[in-house]
């Protein structure tokens, strides 16, 4: 089955050169887009094949998101923790440690299906999860890519392993990696924080992640209280100690965050191949700061920290903060938004293809060139301009409804396993 887009006004998401043009979009993980002279008539199309007239639309490549926690979508208006935090490892104790260790298979596999639902409408088809259940651990990343499929995204799992909640959860932690990376599945070794992660679990962790080929995905000074732990224990920044067990050999290894750094560790980041992870919104919401990250790698992505499923949204507010912390432009602010593809297929992840693409009913009243278009990108597009969305050749978003799945039945049975967390915390 081939998709064709007939008459669109089409936007290379690398170099912002736009040409109306005809596209045949490929189907599957791998596939491709090619560009036509004319569209096929009527009776040139097999009995699978689409025609889609888009004219007056911009089409360009999909979204991604760099780090999520897809969990956190089952929190949107829970009660009120049992105390105001007054810092960043309280925001962790009341709040986020709090819903994590409730969450079963059910909540587990709800959240995934409603955030993929909320990601795909706003455009994204792929996205980089950090999933923590310390207590409903076993089968987790299963669920949550049975989840994704459904909707139609591509994916890279971890779940969260610590040393927080004890031998048991660890342990559990470490084993469901292996399996799931044993399966054939792709992803990460997650781990929490330097502060929540002894020598012997770190040293285990590296050596997971090279027996399967991959990095690791690991939040790194989000707060100032990371590098305080890790210069009273170790002696030792936190960049400095991932560095001297191995943690930034990879390619693959995703370094959330990132804001108190030193100039050594900033070194160290730019002399290896590892990635970091701008969260701007989550940052801001903490109380946590931010930092400029222009000239600490060229390896610098975006995500939404779980904030919420909109890139656009993360990229303004990216973009917004950055004129105080670094004056970064337009143009350096689409790089970073689109350095999630690089990072993909780097470590030649399916799913993020040439044939994932965004419809957009921007219509805009000036003119649209490769010139201006980062402008428009951050002060003109939203995410209610997202029409319809392919991925992986797929229609999954067409006229702002979800083709792949019943939205409302998903968003009913999210919201009884929302009300089900509420209840568990209630009783806590």
């Amino acid at each position: 089955m081939t998709l064709y887009l007939k008459n669109a006004n089409y936007l290379d998401a690398e170099t912002l050169d736009i040409r109306n043009t005809h596209l045949a979009v490929e189907p599957g993980p791998r596939g491709g887009l090619a560009f036509c002279d004319s569209s096929p008539s009527d009776s040139e199309l097999s009995a699978q094949d689409r025609m889609m007239d888009c004219r007056g639309r911009l089409v360009t490549r999909s979204f991604a998101c760099g780090h999520h926690h897809i969990y956190s979508t089952l929190a949107r208006g829970m009660p009120a923790p049992p105390r105001i935090p007054a810092n960043f490892l309280e925001v962790l104790e009341y709040i986020w440690w709090r819903v994590d260790k409730r969450l079963d298979r059910d909540m587990i596999e709800a959240s995934a299906l409603a955030a993929a639902l909320h990601m795909a409408k706003h455009g994204v088809t792929f996205c980089v999860d950090h999933h923590s259940s310390p207590y409903a651990i076993e089968g987790s990343l299963e669920t949550i890519a049975r989840a994704f499929e459904k909707i139609g995204l591509g994916h890279l799992l971890c779940c969260e392993i610590s040393c927080r909640d004890g031998q048991g959860p660890m342990e559990a932690g470490l084993a469901e990696t292996d399996a799931y990376l044993s399966s054939g599945c792709r992803g990460h070794v997650g781990l929490h924080a330097s502060f929540t992660v002894d020598d012997d679990l770190l040293k285990r962790s590296v050596e997971l992640a090279r027996k399967h080929g991959t990095g690791l995905h690991v939040h790194v000074a989000e707060d100032l209280a990371d590098q305080e732990h890790c210069l009273k224990t170790y002696g030792k920044r936190v960049i400095q100690r991932l560095h001297e067990f191995g943690a930034l050999e990879s390619p693959h290894t995703i370094l959330g965050h990132c804001l108190f750094l030193d100039e050594q560790e900033k070194k160290l980041l730019r002399e290896s191949p590892v990635w970091v992870v701008q969260n701007v919104e989550s940052n801001q919401n903490n109380n946590v700061g931010a930092t400029g990250y222009t000239g600490l790698t060229d390896n610098v992505m975006l995500g939404t920290d779980g904030m919420h499923s909109d890139m656009l949204r993360s990229a303004k507010a990216a973009y917004l903060v950055g004129q105080n912390t670094e004056g970064v432009s337009p143009d350096q602010m689409y790089a970073r938004f689109r350095n999630v593809h690089r990072f993909i297929e780097a470590v030649d992840a399916e799913g993020d293809g040439a044939n994932n693409l965004v419809i957009l009913d921007y219509d805009s009243p000036t003119q649209i060139t490769s010139a201006n278009f980062s402008g428009h990108f951050i002060y003109g597009l939203e995410s209610s301009h997202v029409l319809s969305v392919i991925a992986q050749g797929k229609m999954i978003v067409e006229e702002r409804r979800i083709t792949s799945v019943d939205e409302a039945e998903i968003l009913a049975y999210a919201r009884d396993q929302g009300l089900r967390l509420w209840q568990k915390l209630a009783e806590a």
